[in-house]
C-alpha cells in the first residue's frame, strides 16, 4: 500500500479528506468486517485475512474477534502473538510487536495524533508516529498506547494503564500516565496456585 509511504513520522498529514487514504482505510474496513463476522470454525480463513491485512506476520497467531485498524500493512507482529477481543491499532504509522506479546481485552495502540490548534485539526490534519512493543511483553485490560511509545521487552503493563512515554524492558509498569513500579524478579516465577 504505496500511499502510506507518504506519510512522515511526525509530520502533519490529510487523514479524513486524502482520497487515497480513505480508499485505502474502506478496503481495510471490509475486510474486518468479514473477519469479524466469520464462525469460529473458520480458523482458516480468518487467519487467511488477517495474513493478507497485516504488513507482515508469522503463521502462530491469535487475534479474537473483534479486531479493528486503520489500514493494517502498517502492523507487524512476531511470533507466538496473542490478543484478546476489541483490540484496535490505529496503524498511520509502523506498529512493530515482538515475539510471545500477549494482550489482554480492550487494548488500544494508537499512532495517530491532532493538533492541538482548532484550525489546523478541522482541516482533517493529524500525525502518526511509530508505536514498538518488544519481545514477551504482556499488556493488561483497557490499556491505551500513545503516538511514539516504544515498551521493552519483558515487561508487564497493568491493566487499565495509560502509556505516554517510553517504558524500559524487565519492569512491571502501571497507571495514568503508566510509570514503572518495580523490576520483574526471580520472585515472579513463583506463582501460587500453579501445579503442572
Amino acid at each position: 500500500m504505496g500511499v502510506l509511504e507518504n506519510i512522515e513520522p511526525g509530520e502533519l498529514y490529510d487523514a479524513n479528506y486524502d482520497p487515497d487514504l480513505l480508499r485505502v482505510r474502506k478496503e481495510t474496513k471490509i475486510k474486518l468486517h468479514e473477519y469479524n463476522n466469520t464462525s469460529p470454525a473458520e480458523e482458516d480463513k480468518r487467519n487467511q485475512i488477517i495474513k493478507e491485512l497485516l504488513g507482515s506476520c508469522t503463521d502462530n497467531f491469535i487475534i479474537e474477534p473483534p479486531f479493528y485498524c486503520d489500514y493494517g500493512s502498517n502492523i507487524h507482529i512476531g511470533e507466538n502473538f496473542y490478543a484478546n477481543h476489541n483490540l484496535i491499532i490505529l496503524d498511520g504509522a509502523k506498529v512493530h510487536i515482538g515475539d510471545n506479546v500477549f494482550l489482554a481485552p480492550n487494548v488500544g495502540i494508537y499512532t495517530a495524533g491532532h493538533p492541538i490548534d482548532v484550525e489546523r485539526r478541522l482541516q482533517g490534519l493529524e500525525y502518526a508516529m511509530p508505536v514498538t512493543i518488544g519481545d514477551n511483553v504482556w499488556i493488561g485490560g483497557g490499556v491505551t498506547v500513545i503516538p511514539g511509545v516504544t515498551i521493552g521487552k519483558n515487561t508487564v503493563i497493568a491493566a487499565g494503564s495509560v502509556v505516554i512515554r517510553d517504558i524500559p524492558e524487565g519492569v512491571v509498569a502501571a497507571g495514568n500516565p503508566c510509570k514503572v513500579i518495580r523490576k520483574v524478579t526471580e520472585k515472579d516465577s513463583l506463582t501460587k496456585n500453579y501445579k503442572k
